[in-house]
């Protein structure tokens, strides 16, 4: 699963970073994720049938969040990629806090909805949600560094 899961988010993420994207293309990229993603979800989290319906309601309530972050996670690459070759020091300074305010919203986010799950599901599927969201989030964010130039990187290359 690790492999399949690593291949799709690269695919997926590797394309928003290098096509000019706009709204609707976004949003398109996003929906395929979110389908493909809670496909490994219900693969993943045990749940007791009875809880199935009040887990995807507050899961989709989640994913409806986590789109909004994903959205400023691309909007801040494609700022990052806009100034790369005329950073200054405060302009990589407002990258670079731009960038922690965003993991630690999304790092919240993944604990609010711990919290959430745990409440209508147990802590069981609450444990796994975690887990798999916390997967996720670091191969999304290796990816995304695979995929960037780190600052200077290129200066150096010439």
């Amino acid at each position: 699963m690790k492999k399949l899961t690593l291949f799709v988010i690269g695919l997926l993420f590797a394309g928003t970073l290098f096509a000019q994207s706009n709204k609707e293309d976004l949003d398109m990229i996003q929906a395929i994720f979110g389908k493909e993603k809670k496909t490994m979800v219900a693969g993943f989290v045990t749940l007791d049938p009875s809880q199935a319906d009040a887990f995807w309601k507050v899961y989709d309530e989640y994913e409806t969040n986590r789109k909004s972050l994903g959205q400023k996670r691309v909007a801040l690459i494609e700022k990052y990629a806009k100034n790369y070759t005329t950073l200054d020091d405060a302009t990589t300074d407002q990258i670079i806090k731009e960038n922690q305010s965003l993991q630690q919203e999304t790092d919240k986010l993944i604990i609010t909805y711990y919290g959430k799950i745990k409440k209508v599901a147990g802590s069981k599927p609450a444990a796994q949600f975690y887990q798999l969201e916390g997967y996720l989030l670091s191969v999304i964010r290796a990816t995304i560094l695979e995929n960037i130039p780190f600052i200077g990187e290129l200066d150096t290359k010439k």
